[in-house]
């Protein structure tokens, strides 16, 4: 077969009960807060503002309807998957099983620029809300060298310049903190998330009931802005572009998959986590981003900490909010840095137990039962990425490798149905090919809504992929290994 081997979900399932990997401690309720962990953060918090102004203006709402109806048909193919091969790696191990090892490596390559760039992205917009509170609350001034990016790259450019900082030494700082406490454990890690979960949630429930009734109709007209003549700049172009911008703040469903082999109950509670937390996000988000148009006209939005904007907008009766909401932003922000940082380094081990990568990526800790080592060379590269790149250019990088997996995830439902239709699901997607062919497309379209930049840096980085995958993982893959050996015992 080569390099369109596939894996058998008979040998995924024995790896799967082999039981000397990592604990399973989650069930559905956890997981379904670790989900909304990774959603409800920088899709509020710092993207919502910027999508705004830059290309959808109230009309945000519609954009957020559109990402969340493409990641609804994702997940619901996504929770066919995760109940059938309940073992790391999500949608890697996913196109390993249906679409052959060159496009499983494709995605697990494309998914390493997802979870990479999704925590750098997040922590800078961490960071920008810890600057503020610090400064306005607690009377502490980071210099500004230190708390933004040496680097931006202008609209169209592709190539980033100085802007004249040193590092994003907050964003650093959070990354390396939350690193550790993934090396020590699972459980650990998912018991700090609840309880971040369950702050972020009220704070954000906080800030709709009570904005709402500050809410200026005038901020909503015109609620589709006129197109400025540039593609994704207002008109309906821009509520394209604007849902594409967003949507990397919705990949935490894609995040619950990846935690498959420490779930107790996968082919049950990850359909449950991964749909579960999709609805829930894509409600409040809706409804955040209608009441932060209706504070503030959208044009004041495009800062690091655009809900200050819109509460401070809202006039001195919303103002015993504004430290309410930093404290969220600031906790809120980190849970999705964390849940970042717990996706990435599985993906890693399921690479490297097929032998696509190192054996080192695969190691678990003796006491702890987590892949440290993969898990401390993640939080290293995407300490730097946050140290150095701006919350815009990772954030289109995001959400184009999101975009490209969950194509793949839904073209895959198709190839199964259509191959395998024998196999036990314990979680069918409904309305089998609507569901999937819809995915794809409204995917795909959000994909065309990214610009060519970010087009042009995705080729780069799958290039460099192909060329890791032909230098090294093509010869040390155990799947092409194993025909090998049975080819040479039929000779």
């Amino acid at each position: 077969m080569g390099i369109w081997s596939k894996k058998s979900l008979a040998r995924l399932q024995d790896e799967d009960s082999a039981g000397h990997e990592m604990h399973r401690t989650l069930n559905g309720l956890q997981l379904t807060l670790l989900g909304i962990g990774a959603i409800i953060g920088a899709g509020i918090f710092v993207v919502t503002g910027t999508a705004a102004a830059q290309h959808a203006g109230p009309a945000i709402v519609l954009s957020f309807v559109l990402a969340g109806l493409g990641c609804l048909f994702a997940g619901l193919c996504y929770a066919e998957f995760a109940s059938m091969i309940p073992v790391a790696g999500s949608a890697y191990t996913y196109g390993y099983a249906t679409l052959g090892e060159l496009v499983a490596w494709i995605i697990g390559w494309d998914l390493m620029l997802e979870y990479l760039f999704a925590s750098s992205a997040v922590a800078v917009g961490w960071s920008g809300y810890l600057t503020a509170f610090l400064r306005d609350y607690v009377g502490v001034v980071i210099p500004a060298a230190l708390a933004n990016a040496p680097f931006e790259t202008a609209p169209g450019s592709l190539i980033p310049h100085a802007t004249g900082a040193i590092i994003n030494l907050p964003a650093v700082l959070l990354v390396g903190v939350l690193t550790v406490l993934l090396v020590v454990g699972m459980r650990e890690s998912a018991r700090v998330n609840n309880i971040i979960v369950f702050l972020k949630i009220g704070i954000v429930l906080l800030v709709i009931i009570f904005g709402a009734f500050h809410i200026e109709q005038a901020n909503w007209t015109p609620f589709i802005p006129p197109n400025t003549g540039r593609y994704g700049e207002f008109g309906w172009s821009g509520i394209l572009a604007g849902a594409g911008v967003i949507f990397f703040a919705y990949i935490g469903f894609d995040a619950v998959s990846t935690a498959a082999q420490e779930t107790k109950n996968p082919s049950k509670d990850l359909p449950t986590g991964i749909l579960g937390s999709l609805i829930v996000c894509t409600v409040l988000y809706v409804l955040m981003a209608g009441v932060m148009t209706g504070l503030a006209p959208y044009s004041t939005l495009d800062v690091p900490e655009p809900v200050y904007v819109a509460i401070s907008k809202g006039g001195p009766s919303l103002a015993w909010l504004r430290p309410i909401v930093g404290l969220g932003a600031i906790a809120g922000l980190a849970s999705v840095v964390l849940v970042m940082l717990m996706g990435q380094p599985r993906i890693f081990f399921a690479m490297s137990r097929d032998g696509l990568l190192p054996p080192f990526f695969g190691r678990i800790h003796p006491r702890y039962r987590t892949p440290y080592v993969s898990t401390i060379i993640t939080g290293v590269v995407s300490m730097v990425v946050a140290g150095l790149f701006p919350i815009g250019l990772l954030g289109h990088l995001v959400s184009i490798g999101t975009l490209f997996a969950f194509v793949v995830v839904c073209a895959g439902i198709l190839v199964l149905r259509y191959r395998r239709p024998d196999l036990p699901r314990p979680f069918r997607t409904p309305f089998v090919p609507l569901v999937p062919i819809l995915g794809i497309l409204c995917c795909g379209a959000l994909m065309l809504g990214l610009g060519l930049e970010t087009w042009l840096r995705l080729i780069i980085w799958l290039g460099l992929g192909l060329a890791i995958y032909f230098g090294y993982g093509r010869k040390h893959s155990r799947v092409a290994q194993a025909e090998a050996q049975a080819g040479s015992e039929a000779s």
